[in-house]
């Protein structure tokens, strides 16, 4: 029994003991206890990780730096340890790891972020530059106009490798209004601002064709003041001849000091009734001729018939630019003074013009007959014959108005298979000229027999063409009209590529064959589709080519809509 009493006894004061070091040593705040070794967690080799759902935002996990920094702030130092000190993971060093800022990207992902944002960027060179299409069915020829450009103009403060590459997008094309305040205005901001100027590609000038007039609130007041805008609209403006338009010559010393890498320029001169004509130069005793502006290499003129009415008209603009090679004409409606005055300029066409694109007549749309200021233009000339002569000298031709298979007729006469430059014709055909035809007979659309046969001849003018224009490689003529019943059987043809498509016949065939024996159909197809008769005796068709592009129209089978087609 004393045996086991002092053994009790030294058991309670061994535990004594050692309650008293724990708590003395766990329960001083100054002395830390010992910390515990790390345990080596055992990992398995064949642990795979959970893949994120897909309704996730960001399926795929970043792998990278989760610290946000300041692009403008100064990386910290290699001795610096304030951030090391705070940041409860361990970073690497700035040299095993230095911090990339947006400069530090390539220029190639700066540029696409740029196109994604503002539309791609071509060469004013190119022939797509005009009407290049973007991602986000936005061009940057529109960038000053876009309903956020405050915003895009805001992102050349990111960074001056971003302020460079805005501000180029931004000045690439600027519309300006072709008067003497606005003139002044332009001069002044790019004297203060000279590292834009040569940002500027494309110079857009429009000459107002009227300007307000009000009533004076006060006896002896000439000022324009604002009108007096009602429920029922404006009470007390007038409209009036614009007084304070520029002319030609104070336009092109504008263009040729203020932007030396101008490529393309726009001239609008407007539409309305009995629209004034764009004065060239300043009155006075002598006739000066237009600053020469050498850089110029595109004229695209809008309402072409206010600024060039006659052939000297064009000879002094000519002059003016020596290095032109691409002419865009426009007119905003059609008349028998715009075929009369163009083809008195295409007599005197400069050899140095190699593109040519004239929109004689923009309204898309069938006629029933003829109208009375093309008889007009018969009466003295052949327009089809002029605009040939012209086309033989160039390399690309575009062109919207009317014209028959003589075009192709007089243009293979006059074109030489070894010295020809011809590559594309392109022919967006109002009508076809038919001089001798009765007024019934003279309309166009898919249900006039007498149209649809004339748009073969010109097909075939053009196959047989080809046989003397050995270098072109672009041939399309088509029919426009938006009132189209069914617009997918509107006739077209084109061979583009080795492959031919569109309107076809025996006698097409035929001729493709002999011309260009290396060129063949897509498709060839012997009907439109589901065909019948209701109860009225109307033609009731179903297309087979809803929205798909069609590549196959039979002319024969035109005959069947001459009386009337409903559509299902």
């Amino acid at each position: 029994m004393s045996i086991d009493r002092d053994d009790e006894d030294e058991d309670e004061g061994t535990a004594t003991v050692e309650l008293a070091a724990i708590m003395t040593t766990a329960s001083t705040p100054v002395t830390p206890g010992p910390t515990s070794p790390p345990l080596e967690q055992p990992k398995s080799s064949d642990f795979v990780p959970p893949t994120r759902p897909s309704s996730t935002p960001f399926p795929n996990a970043q792998q990278g730096q989760t610290d946000i920094r300041c692009l403008t702030c100064q990386p910290d130092g290699p001795d610096s340890e304030d951030c090391m000190a705070v940041s409860p993971v361990s970073t690497p060093t700035v040299e095993q790891n230095p911090r990339l800022t947006l400069s530090a990207l390539p220029a190639e992902i700066h540029e696409c972020v740029l196109d994604h944002i503002f539309g791609y960027r071509v060469s004013t060179t190119s022939p797509s530059s005009l009407n290049i299409p973007s991602v986000n069915a936005r061009s940057w020829s529109t960038a000053l106009r876009h309903s956020r450009r405050k915003e895009l103009s805001n992102l050349a403060l990111v960074s001056p490798l971003w302020r460079d590459l805005i501000q180029q997008r931004l000045y690439r094309h600027i519309k300006l209004k072709a008067t003497v305040r606005g003139g002044n205005d332009v001069m002044t901001f790019f004297v203060h601002h000279p590292h834009l100027r040569t940002y500027v590609k494309h110079i857009e000038v429009w000459f107002p064709v009227f300007q307000p007039k009000f009533h004076p609130t006060v006896p002896g007041d000439t000022s324009l003041a604002l009108p007096t805008v009602s429920p029922e609209g404006i009470a007390s403006a007038t409209y009036a001849l614009p007084t304070d338009n520029a002319t030609l010559e104070e336009v092109f010393y504008l263009v040729n000091m203020t932007f030396p890498e101008a490529r393309v320029m726009t001239l609008e001169g407007g539409e309305r009734k009995k629209a004034p004509r764009v004065r060239f130069s300043i009155p006075g005793p002598v006739t000066r001729d237009l600053p020469e502006v050498s850089s110029i290499q595109t004229l695209i003129v809008k309402g072409q018939w206010n600024i060039i009415r006659q052939p000297k008209d064009w000879e002094v603009i000519s002059r003016a630019l020596p290095n032109l090679e691409e002419w865009h004409g426009t007119y905003a409606k059609p008349k028998s003074k715009s075929y009369l005055s163009m083809a008195g300029t295409l007599d005197s066409l400069d050899p140095k013009i190699t593109k040519l694109n004239l929109c004689l007549e923009c309204d898309y749309r069938r006629e029933m007959t003829c109208p009375p200021y093309y008889i007009k233009v018969c009466e003295q000339l052949h327009w089809c014959e002029k605009m040939a002569k012209a086309a033989s000298k160039l390399e690309h031709l575009s062109y919207t108005g009317r014209v028959c298979h003589g075009f192709f007729d007089v243009l293979a006469k006059c074109s030489n298979p070894r010295t020809t430059r011809l590559k594309t014709i392109d022919l967006t055909v109002k009508n076809c000229c038919r001089p001798n035809a009765q007024w019934n007979e003279s309309g166009s659309g898919i249900t006039d027999m007498h149209f649809i046969g004339a748009f073969e001849q010109l097909v075939l003018g053009g196959i047989r063409a080809l046989q003397r224009l050995k270098s072109v490689e672009l041939l399309r003529i088509r029919y426009v009209d938006l009132d189209s019943p069914v617009p997918p059987l509107n006739p077209y043809f084109m061979i583009k590529d080795g492959w031919c498509s569109g309107v076809w016949s025996d006698e097409i065939v035929t001729e493709i064959n002999r011309v260009r024996p290396d060129i063949r159909f897509e498709e060839m197809v012997e009907s439109f589709g589901d065909i019948g008769y209701n109860k009225d005796g109307r033609l009731v068709i179903s297309p087979d080519f809803p929205k798909s592009r069609v590549l196959s129209l039979k002319l024969s089978n035109y005959a069947m809509l001459s009386g009337g087609i409903t559509i299902l």
